[in-house]
């Protein structure tokens, strides 16, 4: 490679100049990689050159791997497009002239100065994240203490499961011997909200005394300490309690009594509930926005580690956000959506942050003001109609609700009929059969009239961008609507399909004049008010969108219109508040903080948190344009709705099979009920639960024809993109939660195809494409982390493998994507977005959205 293999273009002309020699460096990896002989200094990596991201992370790896070049992150990438602008954006700063030694500054944490008053030194300091646990060496682990654990695990969900199974047969039994109506509905009232108390009370005692009070210390995964931890944990998060009260003040008061200082007037959306509670402090009327976690622990280098989060008073914190160990936000401060504090971060009295890892910013979050007073006597009412509602209607259906069924429609009794109740008989089949279809083809056409009548008229009690109060009757008028309309079974059955578009206008949505795809939405579509999200023509979400259509504070709430415009892509896992900042032709990469600042963005693609802008699109990601357009378009659209139908029927036939097998195994504990046959009974019942991996597994791998993936490059409209998509909508994915935290989740994954080290440690980790992960030895997954091996930008589908060394760390709500390399022993902090091509050496700490060496 010669001097001119750097070359200036400027005024059209192509001439030798003079290059620096990092220049010329940067050009000889570039070169090579786009298989040419010579770059021009000052071409566009992007429009000029043809690179799309996957070539400059490739290049950007490269470049990290020379001692003698600086580091190149992605984000230098974007900010300096060409060769020359890069390097001289990397140039190392001339020294500047030492600035007199600064007076000591008070800290900002303790409200007595501004941000403006403060030293730039303390603002970096308290802006640089920073790990507070001491120890960085690895925990050692034993394969005798795994081994252990998961047995020790195992007991506990069997035990569970017998004292279940016999106080469940006990209640059945004392229900069923009512005399009429009435005396079935009192019965199932006493004993319902009998039980619902101490199924409630269970992890508030466990808690206690197991563990006492929460410290902060460092837990050896696979230990015998872990094992409390694990079933406290366990039972802390599956409470029914937080399914039934999440946002209400029930909540608080559940996590008080687990030992958390919550002060009086703050509300909660999350449903990721905290794990070591005593070390969790909010001040009073703070805000805290669902999908946001504050766990006050996480899995680093073979330890839990616990930590404070402390909150102030009247503190907002942002949908999707990550709170790390070891942070805290002072009194009226703010976090954006999509962001994170990472452990040691502190945000000073009064300020916003936004941002991943958070900085400063002068961004309003909290959009409704706190209207009035906090209501107590509001408060109490709310809670009391709720428990209401649990104890006089959910109960009694649920636990008198089969015998009632069976009293009013008398042929139904045959059905439970104990003398036809065993495996070996063909009648317990036939009746399994029977109730199966009912509870799946039945409840799916109940449902779908239910989600577009009772929400419209329920609707009319609501007026757009109007203040109402928290906990009030129009409070629960939304939080209805939201519920009902919000049920995922329908969006994994339509999504990923033309039909999807068909149900979210029969749900309230407005979409405009509609440019099928195939592929318009994927399966994980969420909102808040579906008849005031709209979403132009032309546009296409891959996965995991949230419309935020509330607003809402400490005392109040207001539902707003939310607006996408048209023609634009959407990737994974975005919340998009009332007001963003977008408009027409953009790309919305996977992870973005939406901007509610500045100008309108079109034609661009916006990244990161917070977001910066990126090229709309690369000539490479136009390959298959032809393909969307005119005859072509209409004849594999047609071909892909066909196939996309079957696998809509393989899907309910795979829901129907599954519920015919659960409740056959149901029915036939009910015949084993009496003297030594509730053991029967409980591991029946237990095998019902268990059964469910094993039969998602054989369903998955059956759809693959028993091979596994191999990377693509490929249109949305090439028959492998609709077989990959069936591979998202059939398998179930629920069931992994209940293995998190234990050697048998690492089970579940090898038997769908994941190449997975020894004791590997998944919290709640999601990998969406198993066959192309490699996971080594030692990996501590975190919740809400996800490895996703593909993108789909327009009509344009791609994977690849990814492969996370042993002894990496993956921290909470990090996203992974494709082809990408973690090196042994290194550590993505929480909420990061790992970007495709990517390449993380051994033993290094990256961080960020998107992610770079910290």
């Amino acid at each position: 490679m010669t001097d001119l293999t750097v070359l200036g273009d400027s005024a059209g002309a192509l001439t030798a100049e003079p290059a620096t020699g990092t220049e010329m460096i940067f050009a000889e990896v570039l070169a090579d990689l786009l298989h040419v002989e010579q770059v021009p200094a000052d071409s566009h990596f992007f429009t000029d050159l043809g690179a799309d991201s996957l070539v400059m992370a490739h290049f950007c790896a490269r470049v990290r791997k020379r001692p003698d070049l600086p580091s190149v992150s992605m984000r230098d990438i974007y900010r300096n497009p060409t060769l020359r602008s890069l390097a001289a954006g990397l140039a190392p700063a001339e020294p500047a002239a030492p600035a007199p030694p600064a007076p000591s500054a008070p800290s900002a944490a303790d409200g007595r100065v501004g941000a403006a008053e403060m030293p730039t030194v303390v603002l970096a300091k308290l802006a640089a994240p920073a790990e507070a646990a001491p120890a960085e060496a690895a925990a050692p682990v034993r394969t005798r203490e795994y081994i252990v654990c998961g047995a020790l695990q195992l007991l506990f969900f069997l035990g569970y499961a017998w004292v279940a199974a016999l106080v469940g047969a006990r209640a059945y039994g004392w229900i069923s011997a009512g005399s009429g109506l009435r005396d079935v509905y009192l019965r199932s009232v006493l004993f319902g909200g009998a039980g619902f108390t101490v199924v409630c009370t269970i992890p508030i005692l466990a808690k206690w005394l197991l563990i006492g009070r929460w410290k902060p210390r460092q837990i050896r995964v696979w230990s015998l300490a872990y094992v409390r931890f694990w079933i406290v944990r366990t039972l802390v998060r599956s409470n029914p309690l937080v399914f039934l009260t999440t946002g209400s003040p029930l909540y608080v008061l559940y996590l008080r009594a687990l030992g958390a200082r919550i002060g009086p007037g703050t509300v909660i959306f999350s449903h990721n509930v905290p794990v070591c509670t005593d070390l969790l402090t909010i001040g009073a009327d703070s805000v805290i926005r669902k999908d946001a976690f504050f766990g006050c622990y996480r899995a680093h280098k073979g330890w839990i580690q616990t930590g404070p989060v402390t909150l102030g008073r009247k503190v907002f914190v942002g949908e999707k956000s990550v709170l790390d160990i070891n942070t805290s936000m002072g009194e009226v401060t703010q976090l954006g959506h999509a962001s994170s504090l990472h452990s040691g971060q502190r945000v000073p009295v009064g300020e916003r942050w936004h941002g991943s890892p958070a900085q400063r910013t002068d961004l309003n979050y909290l959009r409704v003001t706190s209207e009035g007073r906090r209501g107590t006597l509001r408060r109490f009412r709310f809670s009391a109609i709720t428990l209401s509602y649990v104890f006089f209607l959910y109960l009694p259906l649920a636990e008198g609700g089969t015998f009632l069924l069976l009293t009013a429609v008398p042929a139904f009794g045959k059905v439970v009929d104990p003398n036809a109740g065993a495996l070996t008989s063909g009648k317990l089949y036939t009746n399994a059969l029977a109730l199966s279809f009912v509870a799946v083809f039945g409840l799916l056409l109940a449902g779908l009239i239910v989600v577009a009548t009772v929400p419209r008229l329920l609707n009319l009690f609501i007026k757009p961008c109007t203040v109402y109060p928290l906990y009030g009757f129009r409070d629960r008028i939304h939080r209805a609507v939201a519920r009902i309309t919000g049920v995922k079974f329908f969006t994994h059955l339509f999504g990923d399909s033309s039909f999807i578009v068909y149900y979210l206008r029969w749900i309230g949505y407005d979409l405009c004049e509609v440019e099928q795809t195939g592929s318009n939405f994927g399966t994980e579509v969420g909102h808040e008010s579906p008849y005031l999200s709209t979403i132009g023509s032309g546009t296409m979400v891959a996965d995991g969108l949230s419309l935020m259509n509330t607003d809402v504070s400490s005392t109040s709430f207001r539902v707003s219109p939310v607006s996408i415009g048209g023609h634009n892509f959407l990737g994974n896992n975005i919340a998009y508040p009332p007001g963003g900042r977008t408009g027409e032709n953009c790309l919305l990469a996977t992870k973005v903080m939406i901007p509610l600042d500045g100008k309108i963005r079109e034609g661009v693609g916006l990244l990161g948190s917070p977001p910066f802008e990126i090229p709309r699109s690369v000539e490479r990601d136009s390959r298959f344009d032809h393909l969307g357009t005119g005859d072509e378009l209409r004849r594999r659209l047609r071909a892909k709705n066909w196939y996309n139908l079957r696998t809509m029927g393989v899907f309910l036939l795979g829901r129907w099979l599954h519920i015919f097998l659960v409740t056959a195994l149901v029915l036939a504990a009910f015949d084993a009920y009496g003297g030594y046959g509730q053991l029967e009974m409980a591991a029946l019942l237990a095998l019902s639960i268990l059964i469910t991996p094993v039969y998602f597994v054989l369903v998955e791998r059956g759809m693959r024809g028993f091979r596994r993936l191999e990377p693509k490059y490929c249109s949305i409209y090439d028959p492998y993109f609709w077989r990959h998509e069936r591979l998202w909508k059939v398998p179930g994915e629920a069931y992994l939660k209940m293995f998190d935290g234990t050697p048998f989740k690492n089970l579940v994954w090898r038997g769908l195809g994941v190449k997975v080290g020894k004791r590997v440690f998944d919290d709640g980790c999601y990998l969406t494409e198993r066959t192309l992960t490699t996971i080594g030895d030692d990996v501590m997954l975190n919740a809400g982390s996800k490895v996703q091996c593909h993108s789909q930008e327009d009509g344009t589908f791609k994977s690849d493998r990814t492969t996370i060394g042993s002894g990496g760390t993956i921290g909470v709500g990090a996203m992974v994507h494709y082809g990408v390399t973690v090196g042994d022993h290194s550590v993505l902090a929480p909420d990061s977005f790992l970007m495709k091509g990517e390449e993380i050496p051994p033993h290094a700490r990256w961080g960020g959205n998107p992610a770079r060496e910290m």
